[in-house]
């Protein structure tokens, strides 16, 4: 079977995790943690990273950053992960779903303006597969309302939308290093805060409530209780792994983009003859082949290409129902507007095996049968 993601390994993992162990130093804030918040300021031209224990608790953290009080709507696609919409419900918002575009699958930048109301505080922009939204558009209509900007680019590590890195243009932007991201340290992410108003506050918020990060610049005597915090620093022996991969990451970046890329030359003829839809990204935007998929003409055409696949051993596998039908999308949120896009398009899609290290035979071989499927 061609699994559908293997996390990524360089070879190196083990020996940073031996000398994490051997610092005597493997709680939060170590060496390899540093090293990877400093990598990723410079790499990405961000203001300030901070390392997480996953991506859902960056968006914890950015979220309560943001101060929503009860009531207050937070705007989001319903095409998501649960995250995105659990971390604002955590902060105390409700939920506003808005359609996607069709064709990068992004929340539609132009149905945003009309479902803001008076409680509207915030503004979701999750860019999906790592291709970016229309940020520009974003942040306008954010600054005409007085909103803040949250990007939820928990699969966008390595992307950008005009030059800048996805996570820098919104005020707050979140990453994930999951087993199933381009980069991993099995559970973890990073919080970009793009305001240095929001450094200190989170600096807090990161470490249980205190102002031990301050102590430890040595900018007061003692550390102590400050204010609401909780505990979202990952373990050193978690971010060792991760920097033996952000040490390679243009590798890791290049060898996902030849699959893509491979895919995308393979299955252009299928596009062309009207079988299927390939993914489509902007003029501006860079990705960083976080995913492949293919849209089927129906939930049912879909359904089918699955199971022959697996049968032919390639696992592939349809992404996320979308949440504002979901029993706590149904408690927490409502839709604005008409779902033209979001059901209908989830329903089509089917992602095809994508990780670092996928062999040339496999790729060849998962493009035959999806190839066989479409011309039987």
């Amino acid at each position: 079977m061609i699994p559908f993601n293997i996390p990524p390994c360089v070879g190196t993992e083990m020996h940073y995790i031996q000398q994490a162990i051997a610092s005597h130093k493997i709680c939060g804030d170590g060496q390899f943690t540093k090293q990877c918040n400093a990598w990723m300021e410079e790499r990405f031209s961000a203001q300030k990273v901070l390392l997480t224990t996953s991506g859902t608790t960056a968006l914890d953290m950015a979220f309560l950053l943001c101060d929503l009080q009860p009531g207050d709507e937070v705007i989001l696609p319903s095409f998501t992960f649960s995250s995105t919409a659990t971390a604002a419900v955590l902060a105390g918002a409700k939920l506003v779903f808005v359609d996607i575009r069709p064709d990068t699958m992004n929340i539609d930048e132009t149905k945003i303006e009309a479902a803001i109301t008076d409680r509207t505080r915030v503004i979701v922009a999750m860019h999906y597969a790592g291709v970016a939204c229309e940020m520009d558009t974003i942040m306008d209509i954010a600054r005409r309302h007085g909103l803040k900007v949250v990007e939820d680019a928990a699969q966008g590590v390595m992307s950008t939308y005009k030059g800048r890195a996805l996570g820098t243009i919104g005020d707050l932007g979140c990453y994930s290093f999951h087993e199933t991201k381009n980069y991993s340290m099995g559970e973890g992410g990073a919080l970009v805060i793009n305001d240095p108003a929001y450094n200190e506050r989170a600096e807090i918020l990161r470490e249980k409530g205190t102002n031990r990060a301050k102590f430890f610049r040595g900018q007061v005597d003692k550390y102590t209780w400050v204010d609401f915090g909780d505990s979202y620093l990952p373990s050193e022996l978690n971010a060792s792994y991760l920097w033996a991969q952000l040490e390679k990451a243009d590798e890791i970046n290049n060898d996902r983009l030849a699959t893509w890329n491979a895919y995308r030359a393979a299955f252009q003829p299928l596009a062309d003859a009207g079988k299927v839809e390939l993914p489509t990204i902007p003029e501006g935007c860079a990705h960083n082949a976080h995913m492949f998929y293919l849209k089927c003409k129906n939930l049912e055409e879909r359904t089918a290409l699955i199971a022959y696949l697996k049968e032919h051993g390639v696992l592939a596998v349809f992404h996320y129902v979308p949440l504002h039908s979901a029993p706590a999308g149904l408690k927490f949120g409502r839709f604005d507007g008409e779902d033209v896009y979001t059901t209908k398009e989830s329903d089509r899609l089917v992602r095809l095996p994508m990780y670092y290290g996928l062999t040339e035979e496999d790729r060849v071989a998962a493009i035959k049968w999806v190839m066989n499927f479409f011309n039987q």
